[in-house]
């Protein structure tokens, strides 16, 4: 009888790997909620549903000590042409959109006065 007993055994192992599977499935849709965001003021608006966005960081010299203001420049996907010059805005990490764009508009946080 312990014959008749060992096949139904390997029956119920996959069914308790099957969980592990799915939860490798849906690692790559919160690997996608991690992109990164920044935000900017909008330097550039000329071209056209692209924004250039300088991004502000504030840094410790590792030698000095002293803190030094420190920034950079995105461009950034601006589907409807939204964003203008002196917005303070929301970018997100996408995928390439062109050469040198790899972030897009999510939000205007702040209109300019």
């Amino acid at each position: 009888m312990s014959e008749q007993e060992e096949p139904t055994t390997p029956v119920e192992e996959p069914a308790a790997a099957a969980p592990a599977a799915r939860a490798s499935e849906t690692a790559p849709a919160e690997a996608r909620g991690r992109r990164k965001v920044r935000t900017g003021v909008v330097v550039s608006d000329k071209m056209d549903k692209t924004v250039l966005v300088r991004i502000d960081r504030r840094v410790r010299h590792p030698l000095y000590k002293k803190t030094i203001a420190r920034s950079n420049k995105l461009a950034a996907h601006d589907e409807n042409n939204e964003a203008h010059v002196g917005d303070m805005v929301r970018v997100m990490e996408t995928r390439p959109q062109s050469k040198t764009k790899r972030w897009r508009l999510v939000e205007i946080v702040e209109r300019a006065k």
